[in-house]
């Protein structure tokens, strides 16, 4: 237990340093930051979306570097097969004896983390591979199973605006996702800073500070944090509230055609967990719950005809519940 308590005035040191190295290259978005570290300290995988230009896949390749990972780019297209991303069986002789042999070639799955940009693009057969690897964290080809590299973490393109050419996730495959994030515009001032140091030749270099070793560690501390039963209660609740069926709340009535399934509850704990710990604390509160409620949940409830019809938003219903449960 003293250990424990020890490791995690440890996290939150590192996570302090971190997050210094990150804002070397990344203006803004420290609550976007802060939802990366607790997606990948939870072992949660994270869909980004965002209009072009908000430097998605920059603040992901920035975040890699700074946690000494291995990190793999993968540009979904309409004719990407799910080869392209686990990998493939090539035919290849053997030099001493001239036999014809089959060699397992690793797809550009085999990474800490990787970048699904603009996973929308691509069609649901490629979709589903990622999604299966994401689950399993292994990948089988020709009857063997073949492990990925730990920690693995899938981080998630999407663009909101155009609509030509895409294939929107499934709600069963978005379920998979921890977290939806939303990235929005920079503010005058935040813009002003990133033309002003994009637009010169010095380039800030990130220090890496935790290697995969450690990440490994602190994601085990993570999962032995303990939790108050009013906590998880309060979880839950939030959760059935979700759901028309079984909801007193005129907003879901309304609005939902489903709600969030028992996943949701336990991303809400294990979110609330980690983000207690890297802040510092050694057990959540109601308010992490609440924290990490709207980017859990946006994506697991489904608006109906009459929210669309009314521009109400599953973020606008997220917010409506977490002040009313």
């Amino acid at each position: 237990m003293a250990n424990d308590v020890q490791d995690i005035a440890r996290l939150s040191e590192a996570i302090t340093t971190i997050r210094k190295e990150i804002a070397k290259v990344i203006v803004g978005q420290d609550d976007i930051v802060e939802e990366l570290l607790i997606s990948l300290f939870a072992r949660g995988h994270c869909l980004l979306v965002g209009v072009p230009g908000l430097a998605k896949t920059l603040l992901i390749k920035t975040l890699s570097e700074a946690l000494d990972l291995s990190f793999n780019r993968v540009q979904f297209t309409p004719d990407l097969m799910p080869s392209d991303i686990t990998g493939t069986e090539i035919i290849e002789e053997n030099m001493s004896t001239g036999a014809k042999e089959f060699r397992f070639v690793r797809g550009p799955i085999f990474s800490n983390i990787v970048l699904a940009d603009e996973i929308n693009r691509t069609p649901p057969k490629t979709q589903a591979a990622l999604l299966e690897a994401m689950q399993e964290h292994s990948v089988t080809a020709a009857g063997t199973t073949y492990r990925l590299d730990e920690p693995f973490f899938v981080l998630a393109t999407q663009n909101p605006i155009e609509q030509e050419g895409t294939y929107p996730l499934p709600e069963a495959q978005l379920d998979r996702f921890m977290f939806m994030l939303q990235l929005d515009y920079p503010s005058f001032d935040e813009e002003v800073q990133i033309v002003k140091s994009t637009t010169v030749l010095t380039k800030n270099i990130v220090t890496r500070i935790l290697k995969a070793a450690d990440i490994i560690a602190f994601q085990d501390l993570v999962r032995r944090v303990p939790v108050a039963d009013n906590v998880v209660q309060y979880a839950v609740r939030l959760v059935h509230a979700t759901r028309p069926k079984f909801t007193t709340h005129d907003i879901v009535k309304k609005y939902c055609s489903y709600g969030a399934g028992p996943r949701a509850s336990q991303y809400l704990i294990l979110g609330a967990k980690t983000r207690a710990a890297l802040h510092g604390r050694f057990s959540p509160e109601i308010a992490d719950v609440k924290a990490v409620a709207g980017s859990v949940l946006r994506h697991r409830i489904v608006p109906n005809f009459n929210a669309e019809a009314e521009n109400v938003s599953a973020t606008d219903i997220v917010k409506t519940l977490v002040e009313a449960v």
